[in-house]
């Protein structure tokens, strides 16, 4: 075993405080990571603060992890030490189910362990990226190309990949006109990928005080949700709307905006329940789905694309000791776009 420094919420809401934890040794195929980068996702305060229920503390969050190959054990033969790689929500499944065999771990209906506030198959506490070192099974770590930095990658390992999976899977592309609703930590990756891709992107958020931004980043339009003259002037008007916030919607109001056959995925996930009147999908055959991050082949592929394109995300580089900060300020949406904690700074 070994003992690292990491930050950790004691208990539900609590604030993060300096801890020790202990990792275990490295297996034959497992990955010693000095972790380099964390980002700092809204889901981590959603389960530090135990918003989307019941969760295991003492909890170290973190789950968008870079960082640089330490150690291998002896059957590791994908990464070797001073190999740049990534860690994001998940660091085990059950590799044997359907789901799993065909590369969509993240939906492993046997049981996949996320990075944090899980249950590993040793049936101890999952620990994520608050922290100096990891130990990861090769199979759930990624490459980070050399045409990303660090720290504007391992934002890439949650909001990169829970916004191109769904603009995969969706066929965002030339031709097709996606809005991104949210302009924050997702929404802003979310931008970026469908310019990339090839989409006529438009942005919908609350206000137009971040429109430079997105404009900037890829954004054809940018509209204010407030405004209910949006509402009209973009009725039935998209193929793909991608929901990155994590508040309650007027379902109904969205679905309006959709052309038909359109589809409105969501990725950002409210804490309570929301209302939809059914005649919302049912004119215009419309879709309300949903979308999780990626399978591990598929947040390989996601780096691979941003770096291709010479992206990463757009970052504010924090220390420990201003993560309790940080999670006030975004959830006041008061950051441009990612926190990524200097871990050298444990």
């Amino acid at each position: 075993m070994t003992t690292v420094a990491a930050y950790a919420a004691p208990a539900a809401k609590a604030p993060l405080e300096r801890t020790t934890i202990e990792r275990r040794p490295v297996g034959e195929f497992d990955v010693l990571i000095d972790i380099k980068f964390a980002g700092i996702c809204h889901s981590d305060i959603h389960q530090a603060r135990e918003g989307w229920g019941e969760a295991i503390f003492p909890m170290v969050p973190g789950h968008e992890i870079a960082g640089v190959v330490s150690e291998v054990g002896p059957g590791v033969t994908k990464y070797a030490v001073g190999d740049r790689v990534g860690v994001g929500c998940l660091v085990d499944s059950c590799r044997e189910c359907d789901n799993c065999k065909a590369g969509l771990e993240q939906y492993c209906t046997g049981g996949s362990v996320p990075t944090y506030n899980g249950v590993g198959k040793d049936g101890e506490p999952t620990y994520g990226g608050y922290s100096e070192k990891v130990v990861v099974d090769e199979n759930f770590v990624v490459r980070i190309p050399d045409g990303l930095s660090l720290d504007e990658a391992a934002p890439l390992l949650c909001a990169g990949i829970t916004t191109y999976s769904p603009l995969k899977h969706w066929n965002a592309g030339p031709g097709k006109k996606v809005a991104i609703l949210g302009m924050g930590g997702l929404g802003h990756m979310g931008v970026k990928i469908a310019h990339a891709l090839g989409a006529e992107v438009t942005v919908l958020s609350q206000s137009l005080r971040k429109k430079d931004d997105g404009l900037k980043l890829g954004a054809d339009h940018y509209y204010a949700t407030s405004d209910e003259a949006t509402f009209k002037e973009l009725a039935g008007t998209f193929d793909l709307i991608l929901s990155t916030v994590s508040a309650p919607l007027n379902l109904d109001a969205y679905l309006s905006l959709l052309k038909t056959d359109g589809a409105f995925v969501n990725v950002g996930a409210p804490e309570e329940p929301v209302k939809l009147n059914l005649f919302s999908v049912i004119a215009g055959r419309k879709t309300l789905a949903g979308s999780g991050i990626g399978g591990i082949q598929e947040t390989q592929e996601m780096l691979d694309f941003c770096a291709e394109h010479g992206f990463g995300a757009e970052i504010e580089l924090i220390s420990a000791s201003e993560i309790n900060e940080a999670y006030e300020r975004v959830l006041a949406s008061d950051v441009r776009y990612r926190f990524v904690i200097d871990t050298a700074t444990i």
